[in-house]
C-alpha cells in the first residue's frame, strides 16, 4: 500500500506556484499522441540520420524520429496533402509528389515546404541519380531537373506509354521506368531518350534493383518478374500472382513484396521462391515498403480501421507491430471516468482519407486500439457516457454506405449495438442527471430508456441542423445550430420542460454557425461560432462577444478545465486559451503540427486533447490546472477542509491550511485503517493549498483523510460513488 501512496505523491506534487495559472516553459506544450492510427500510406523515404518521411493519401507527410516509434504530421506550406512518392538527395532535401499539384521540396527537413514545380502534374514516383538529377514519373510522361528542382523539362523521347508509375536507377546511373499497360522503358543517357525493354502491355507498380544489378518488377496482377541481363529479358519470379505495389531490398538481397491482397511476401532466392510474413499484419494491402540501414522494415498499408498504417518488423519480416501514422481526422472525444480516452474517426468516408471509426486509449494516448466490433457506422461525430458507465456513439448515416444513429456499448467499446435513430446523422449526445439521452441530428430526439426508444423533441425549435448539446445543473438543455461552411442560419434554442418544448436564446447572438457548446465551473454558457466565442450567464438570455486576441474566429471545439479557463479549437489556428474567463485569449499551439482541431476535452488530471483533422490526437505535455495550488493569504491556524464535490468520480478535491513552515502530511484511508494514497509528504511554507485526489481504479466506498503535522491531526470522511 505504501507503494500506491509514493506513485501518486510523485504523479501529483509539483511545486508551489503563486496563482491559479501553471507557467509552461518556451518550449512545446503539445506532444502527438500515438494515434489513433490509420490512412494510406504511399511512400517512404529515409535520410542519412535515419528520419522516416511518410507519404500519405490527403494526410500529407509525416515524419519519424525514433524509428517508427511516433509520427507527426510536418505539412507546413505543403497545399496538396495526396504524396505520391518521396526522395531525399544527398543534401538531405527532401521531394513530395504531389496528386496534383506537383513536386514540393523541404531543404529543412520537413519543417517547411516549398512548391517547386509540375504544378497541377500527379506524381507517380521520384528518383534522383548519383548526379543529383531528379527524375518526376507523372500521369502525363517523364520530367528531370538539373537544378534542385528549381526547374524541370519533359524528357519522354521514345517513351510511347506517358503514365508513368514507378522509377529505378542502378549503379551505372541507368535509369528504369515502369508504366501503365506499356511495361518498362530504359535510358542510358539521363532520360535523354527511352527504349522499351519488355513486359509490354504490362501496368509495371513497382520497381526495385539489388546489389547486382538484378531489376525486380512488381505488376498490378501477375506477381513479380526479374531481369539479370539489364532489362534484356524478363523472368517470371516464383509462384506469386497477385498484384505487387511495392517491393523492397535488404543489405542481403532479400527481395520484399507488397501485394493488394495477402500482405508481405519475403524471397531469399532472387525471386524463385516467396514465403508469406504476416504475423501481426492485418493489412492485406501493402502499398508501400522500406527497410532502414539498420535492417527494420516498414510496410505502409490501407484497408480500414484494423488494416490501415504502418506496421514495422525488426526480425526480417517475422513478425510485424503496428506502429502509425495518425492519419486520422478526430471528430470527437471522450473521457471515461476511468481515464479511458475515447476517439471518434471518419471512418471509411468516401475520400479514404481517414480510417477508424472509434478507437480507445487507456494509457492517456500512448498507444491506441480500434473498438469498433458492432460499430456498422464508422464515422463517429459524437460520445457520451451515463453514470453506468454505459458508452453512447453518435454516427453519420449515409444511403449505401453507413446506417448511422445511436450505437451503444456496456463493456467499455469493446463491443457496440445499434441502439436507435437509424439513418440519422447524430451530430451531438447531452446526458441529463437522470440518465435521459439526447441526440443532435435534423431534429432533438430523446430516450428515457437507455436508448432504448426515442421521441422527437422539436416543438419550438427555430433551426434543426443540430451541431452540439449542453445540459447545465439546472437541467436546462442548448442546442447550438447552423451549417457548416455557413456564416449564417445558426441558432441557439433552450429547452426548461426536458426537450418537450424549445425557446430560441439568440439576443445578442448574431445569425453565425454555431458549432460548439459547453459550460464552466460557474455555470456560465459559452458557444463557439463561425464568429468568434460569445458567453452568457443568464442561462442564454443575453450573449457577448469574447475574441479579443482570437486571431482565428472560426470556432469549431470548446472546452473547460476546472480552474474555468476555456480553450477553443478552430478551423485552421490551432487551439486558442483564456485564463480570464475569455476576456483575452493567447495562441496554445507550440508543438501542435495541425492547426485543424475539430474536438477538445479534458482529463481528470488537467490534461488537454486536441483532436485534429488528420494529424490524430494530441495531448498537452502538462496538466494546464495546477494539482497543487498556495494563496497568498496566509492562515491563522492548520486547516482541513471537506473534499469537494463529495460524493465524487474519480476526482476529488481537499484544500489545507498551513499556518507556518512546517511539515505536513495528507493520506487517504479506507475503512480498515488502510493508507491507500499520499497526497502531501513535504515541508510546506506557510499558506493554503489545494490538492487533487484522483481515485481511478479504487472501488467506491466510504474513506477517511487525515491532515498531520507536529502534535495536529484531523480526519474527514469523503465517499467515492460509481
Amino acid at each position: 500500500m505504501k507503494k500506491l501512496g509514493t506513485l501518486l505523491r510523485k504523479g501529483m506534487w509539483i511545486a508551489v506556484i503563486l496563482c491559479c495559472d501553471v507557467a509552461f516553459p518556451q518550449s512545446n506544450v503539445w506532444q502527438p499522441s500515438n494515434g489513433p492510427n490509420g490512412g494510406f500510406v504511399y511512400a517512404f523515404a529515409f535520410n542519412s540520420s535515419g528520419h522516416i518521411f511518410a507519404g500519405t493519401y490527403y494526410g500529407g507527410v509525416f515524419r519519424s524520429t525514433n524509428n517508427g516509434g511516433t509520427w507527426i504530421p510536418i505539412n507546413n506550406g505543403l497545399s496538396d496533402l495526396y504524396i505520391g512518392a518521396i526522395a531525399i538527395d544527398s543534401s538531405g532535401h527532401v521531394f513530395a509528389g504531389t496528386g496534383s499539384s506537383g513536386v514540393f521540396r523541404s531543404t529543412d527537413n520537413g519543417g517547411s515546404w516549398t512548391q517547386v514545380g509540375l504544378s497541377g502534374s500527379l506524381v507517380h514516383a521520384l528518383a534522383i541519380d548519383s548526379g543529383g538529377d531528379i527524375f518526376a514519373g507523372t500521369a502525363s510522361g517523364m520530367l528531370r531537373s538539373t537544378d534542385n528542382g528549381a526547374s524541370w523539362g519533359s524528357v519522354n523521347t521514345g517513351l510511347t506509354s506517358t503514365v508513368i508509375y514507378s522509377l529505378a536507377i542502378n549503379s551505372s546511373g541507368t535509369v528504369f521506368a515502369g508504366t501503365f499497360n506499356g511495361g518498362i522503358f530504359r535510358s542510358t543517357d539521363h532520360g535523354g531518350s527511352w527504349t522499351p525493354v519488355g513486359l509490354a502491355s504490362t501496368y509495371v507498380q513497382s520497381l526495385v534493383i539489388n546489389s547486382g544489378d538484378s531489376i525486380f518488377a512488381g505488376t498490378s496482377s501477375n506477381g513479380v518478374y526479374r531481369s539479370t541481363d539489364n532489362g534484356g529479358t524478363w523472368t517470371h519470379s516464383g509462384s506469386l500472382t497477385t498484384g505487387v505495389p511495392s517491393l523492397a531490398i535488404n543489405a542481403n538481397d532479400q527481395v520484399f513484396a507488397g501485394t493488394t491482397a495477402s500482405g508481405v511476401y519475403r524471397s531469399t532466392d532472387y525471386g524463385g521462391s516467396w514465403t508469406q510474413l504476416n504475423v501481426g499484419v492485418t493489412g492485406s494491402f501493402v502499398s508501400a515498403l522500406a527497410i532502414n540501414g539498420s535492417g527494420t522494415i516498414f510496410a505502409g498499408t490501407g484497408n480500414n480501421a484494423t488494416n490501415s498504417g504502418v506496421f514495422r518488423s525488426t526480425d526480417n519480416g517475422g513478425t510485424w507491430n503496428r506502429v502509425g501514422v495518425p492519419l486520422t481526422y478526430v471528430n470527437s472525444l471522450l473521457v471515461t471516468s476511468s481515464g479511458h480516452i475515447f476517439a471518434g474517426t471518419n471512418g471509411g468516408n468516401t475520400l479514404g482519407n481517414g480510417y477508424g471509426g472509434a478507437f480507445r486509449s487507456t494509457d492517456n494516448g500512448g498507444s491506441w486500439a480500434v473498438v469498433d466490433s458492432g460499430l456498422t457506422s464508422t464515422f463517429v461525430n459524437s460520445f457520451a457516457v451515463n453514470a453506468s458507465k454505459t458508452i453512447f456513439a453518435g454516427t453519420v448515416a449515409a444511403l449505401g454506405f453507413f446506417p448511422g444513429g445511436v450505437y451503444r456499448s456496456t463493456d467499455d467499446g469493446a463491443s457496440w449495438t445499434q441502439a436507435g435513430l437509424p439513418n440519422n446523422t447524430i451530430s451531438s449526445l447531452a446526458i441529463d442527471s437522470s440518465g435521459h439521452i439526447f441526440a443532435g441530428a435534423n431534429d432533438v430526439f430523446r430516450s428515457t430508456d437507455n436508448g432504448g426508444t426515442w421521441a422527437q423533441t422539436n416543438i419550438g425549435l427555430t433551426n434543426s441542423s443540430i451541431n452540439s448539446l449542453a445540459i447545465n445543473s439546472s437541467g436546462y438543455i442548448f442546442a447550438a445550430s447552423g451549417y457548416i461552411n455557413a456564416t449564417g442560419g445558426g441558432a441557439i434554442n433552450r429547452s426548461t420542460d426536458n426537450g418537450v418544448s424549445w425557446t430560441p436564446v439568440t439576443h445578442g447572438l448574431t445569425t453565425l454557425a454555431v458549432f460548439s457548446l459547453c459550460l464552466s465551473p460557474a455555470g456560465a454558457l459559452v458557444a463557439g461560432t463561425a464568429g468568434g466565442v460569445y458567453q452568457s450567464t443568464d442561462n442564454g438570455g443575453s450573449w457577448t462577444q469574447s475574441n479579443n486576441g482570437l486571431t482565428n474566429t472560426d470556432v469549431r471545439a470548446l472546452a473547460i478545465n476546472s480552474s474555468g479557463h476555456i480553450f477553443a479549437g478552430t478551423n485552421g489556428g490551432g487551439v486558442f486559451r483564456s485564463t480570464d474567463n475569455g476576456g483575452t485569449w493567447t495562441q496554445f499551439n507550440t508543438g501542435l503540427t495541425d492547426s485543424i482541431v475539430f474536438a477538445l476535452a479534458v482529463t481528470s488530471s488537467g490534461y488537454i486533447l486536441a483532436g485534429t483533422n488528420g494529424g490524430g490526437v494530441f495531448r498537452s505535455l502538462q496538466p494546464t490546472t495546477s494539482v497543487s495550488e498556495k494563496f497568498d493569504d496566509t492562515p491563522k491556524g492548520f486547516v482541513l477542509g471537506q473534499n469537494y464535490p463529495n460524493p465524487f468520480n474519480p476526482a476529488t478535491v481537499i484544500e489545507i491550511s498551513v499556518p507556518q513552515e512546517s511539515f505536513v502530511t495528507l493520506k487517504v484511508y479506507n475503512v480498515l485503517g488502510q493508507d491507500i494514497a499520499t497526497l502531501v509528504s513535504d515541508r510546506l511554507q506557510a499558506g493554503r493549498y489545494r490538492r487533487e485526489w484522483n481515485a481511478t481504479g479504487v472501488a467506491s466506498g466510504v474513506y477517511f483523510y487525515r491532515l498531520q503535522s507536529g502534535g495536529y491531526s484531523q480526519t474527514r470522511k469523503l465517499v467515492l460513488l460509481r
